[in-house]
């Protein structure tokens, strides 16, 4: 049943380390997912530098989704809204015809600690990419769990497991969290034609194969996947139905590459607003997508 393996890709962003997993070379989307970083985990210092925060920058034609297992981030976007992210809660922002949002490290800056978790880009369905831009939040007790048998299981958004998640998505997809004690075992059921889990922690075996942490597994479809842990380990699983080709550069995701040359156009021309309460500094558009400035 095991499609692929991808290997995550460990990149400096200047402060702290990510580990690149989506898009791959050879498998680019996982149902409507189209990008999926593994956040640290880093133990962040009191009086971290603000060159670690990433400051305002655009997206168009994709929702971020930012589940953190440790730490808290802060997010702020043109839409006025102002929102730390902790563990366990889902951070919702669907950018569709344009936003801008910053993400800053305030209470590891003034406290320190540690910093662990994933955010991921879903891409919309064609009809959806220019929808308006929307923003929302989940505290985690409003999510739907499971906890059995060595296994604890969060739904963080759309519909798996017999639960449905209560945050609006644009396709058929799933997204969950999985605690497994060593030697558990659970069952990835065959519902939707694109699947994945990704070892956030710990190892796994599945058909009689052993993975590590910084794994991601590409499940083929039509049958149930039985996973179990080696050791104590942490599993994001996600998937959905395909939503067809998308072209993806810098932070911009669509199913035509001319509407990404008009977003950088507006970037780079200042067309696009910045976050009321974050407007003093952005990312400029890296040279090698275009030159000009702000």
């Amino acid at each position: 049943m095991i499609d692929f393996v991808i290997e995550q890709r460990r990149r400096d962003l200047g402060g702290f380390e990510v580990g690149r997993v989506l898009p791959h070379v050879q498998r680019r989307m996982v149902g409507p997912f189209i990008f999926f970083d593994h956040i640290g985990p880093v133990a962040f210092e009191r009086g971290l530098p603000r060159t670690a925060d990433v400051r305002p920058h655009p997206h168009i034609g994709l929702s971020t989704v930012t589940y953190l297992f440790e730490g808290e981030i802060m997010h702020r976007d043109s839409l006025a809204n102002e929102q730390p992210i902790r563990p366990g809660e889902v951070n919702w922002m669907t950018a569709g015809s344009g936003i801008t949002h910053s993400e800053r490290f305030e209470r590891a800056r003034a406290e320190g600690g540690n910093m662990h978790g994933i955010q991921a880009w879903v891409a919309l369905p064609r009809e959806d990419e220019e929808t308006d831009p929307s923003f929302a939040h989940q505290a985690a007790d409003e999510l739907p769990t499971y906890e059995g048998q060595g296994l604890w299981a969060r739904l963080i958004a759309g519909a798996a497991f017999g639960a449905q998640a209560k945050l609006k998505t644009s396709s058929p997809m799933f997204y969950a969290h999985w605690r497994l004690a060593a030697g558990a075992s659970a069952q990835l059921p065959a519902e939707y034609p694109e699947r994945a889990a990704y070892v956030a922690t710990g190892s796994l075996e599945v058909e009689g194969r052993r993975f590590q942490t910084g794994q991601m597994l590409i499940f083929a479809p039509g049958k149930p996947v039985l996973i179990t842990a080696v050791e104590p380990a942490t599993v994001m699983l996600l998937g959905g139905e395909p939503l067809g080709e998308r072209f993806i550069e810098w932070n911009f995701v669509s199913s035509s590459k001319q509407r990404i040359e008009q977003a950088k156009a507006d970037w780079r021309a200042g067309r696009m607003k910045l976050p009321d309460a974050d407007d003093r500094e952005f990312i400029p558009l890296p040279p090698d997508l275009g030159t000009g400035s702000r």
